[in-house]
């Protein structure tokens, strides 16, 4: 994860707890959770950005829409970060 910026681990944490979010809705769920508008400049170069380090793979629901959906590796680094964090957040 310390390659990816915090726009794109949020985008990636959206996307895992998801079926197959269309852009459109990750970048809803991403907007709820900053409390303002995302622009499709900066939501989809990230999300190819996902796409590209094999953390999340994209797939076409009909000839408009896309879906997104987290990789084996994707995964793998969530759960990374998890631990890492655990490491020094206590609850």
């Amino acid at each position: 994860m310390h390659d990816l910026t915090g726009f794109q681990r949020d985008l990636l944490y959206v996307i895992a707890g998801a079926d197959q979010p269309s852009g459109q809705n990750v970048k809803e769920e991403v907007e709820q959770y900053y409390s303002s508008e995302i622009n499709h400049g900066r939501l989809y170069p990230n999300l190819d950005t996902l796409v590209n380090k094999e953390l999340v793979e994209k797939g076409q629901l009909d000839r408009r829409t896309n879906y997104y959906a987290i990789t084996e590796d994707g995964r793998q680094r969530i759960d990374e970060r998890r631990e890492w964090e655990e490491k020094y957040v206590e609850f």
